[in-house]
């Protein structure tokens, strides 16, 4: 081992199981092919990213006879340079170097060339860091890109005490080890974005849910209770009465919506399928008064996926208590018929029609759930007006996952 005046670090001449730099349980020398075979390993192994970072930067640095290394991120801006690992660095230069410029000095020109870049000229970095490490000690500073598909990532910093430069074939492994990496910063990138989205689709489900459970019983409650304060008022105590009923049902109804939600984070369709499902739903309907419903499928002679029916239930059940709340229709349509390769579902009305913006109570965020529900279907909801009077929503969707032929539609009894 021979030392270089570089504010008493090392500098460690590869060799097989020599000490690191930074004192530090270190893994032996690897070969050029050796360390790239590691880090591939570690690659397709899925440890944490700055774990595998800085695993590997004791025998890059190593192999590349420099006194010190660090790893910089680049954020998503692409801007400014984030230091995630290092190996040999003194503490006030891991301060000073947390977060620098994206074209900062070396690190900047191979950014910009997409190439390694030597940087000879570290006054800058001398005065971030007061000299403690980036003063005359340390004369050169090799800059490696991090890149994937021609995406930027980071770069890979390596720190040296002398004028001396890596063979070429060192050179090549250092970009080679650099797009390596860089492969690893793209996979944790793409993670984090998945993670993300996931997240994103879990809080729109679990709005869903709410929406279509609490939130269905609630605006029932609304709507009620305008009627028993009159009956009240009115002292009407047989419409009092009823119109009691029927709030004392729905906010019991919220309530068990609230712990199976609280218990599961959702609210579960009727487990005996989709027919059953919407059977009850009719029920749940003509039960509450109004409209008049009828309602044909074919659903039995399908084969829907559970998180098919899930979804269709869930629409059929909004478009119901959107007709039930605001349609003041005498008859309502349930159809579910299958056109080719297709499933279609309509929910009709002959009510009062589409309603304006100055109308709306938080139904428009109701059919945005409808639409949700239609996507992650891979089809289409259309929400217009009926031919004559009313309203209709059609619900299609490519039967993939069927199974099943047109039939007959087993009409339902009116109410």
């Amino acid at each position: 081992m021979r030392r270089h005046p570089l504010s008493e670090m090392s500098v460690i001449e590869l060799s097989p199981s020599t000490p690191s730099a930074s004192g530090s349980a270190a893994l032996p020398a690897m070969a050029p092919a050796g360390l790239l075979a590691e880090i591939t390993a570690g690659l397709a192994s899925g440890n944490d990213l700055n774990e595998l970072l800085a695993r590997f930067l004791s025998p890059v640095v190593t192999l590349a006879g420099a006194a010190a290394g660090a790893v910089r991120v680049l954020d998503d801006a692409g801007q400014r340079m984030h230091l995630v690992a290092s190996q040999g660095l003194p503490e006030p230069v891991l301060e000073a170097e947390r977060a620098v410029e994206g074209d900062c000095g070396a690190c900047g020109s191979a950014l910009q060339a997409r190439r390694p870049a030597w940087g000879h000229d570290l006054s800058a970095c001398a005065r971030r860091s007061d000299s403690a490490y980036f003063g005359s000690g340390c004369r050169r500073i090799l800059a490696v890109p991090l890149s994937h598909r021609g995406r930027l990532l980071g770069i890979y910093n390596l720190f040296y005490g002398s004028t001396s430069e890596p063979s070429p074939q060192v050179l090549a492994l250092l970009e080679t080890v650099g797009a390596l990496l860089g492969l690893a910063l793209e996979n944790a990138r793409l993670e984090r974005a998945n993670l993300r989205a996931a997240l994103a689709d879990e809080r729109q489900a679990i709005a869903a849910d709410v929406h279509d459970s609490i939130g269905q019983s609630l605006a029932y409650v609304k709507m009620r209770l305008p009627l028993l304060q009159d009956a009240i008022r009115g002292c009407d105590q047989a419409r009092a009465e009823s119109y009691f009923d029927d709030v004392r049902g729905a906010v019991r109804e919220a309530h068990a919506s609230l712990r199976a939600l609280l218990t599961h984070m959702r609210a579960p369709m009727p487990a005996r399928g989709l027919a059953h499902a919407l059977a009850a739903s009719a029920e749940a309907f003509r039960a509450r008064g109004g409209a008049k419903l009828e309602m044909a499928h074919m659903l039995s002679e399908l084969s829907l996926a559970p998180a098919q029916e899930e979804q269709v239930y869930r629409i059929v059940q909004e478009a119901l208590g959107n007709i039930a709340r605001h349609a003041r229709a005498r008859h309502a349509w349930v159809h579910v018929e299958r056109d080719g390769p297709t499933l279609e579902v309509r929910v009709e009305d002959d009510g009062s029609g589409l309603r304006t913006p100055a109308d709306d109570d938080g139904s428009h965020y109701g059919v945005s759930i409808m639409r949700e529900r239609a996507r992650r279907l891979g089809g289409t909801l259309e929400l217009g007006p009926r031919a004559g009077r009313g309203t209709c929503v059609r619900l299609r969707f490519p039967l993939a996952a069927a199974s099943g032929s047109a039939g007959t539609l087993a009409a339902g009894a009116a109410a």
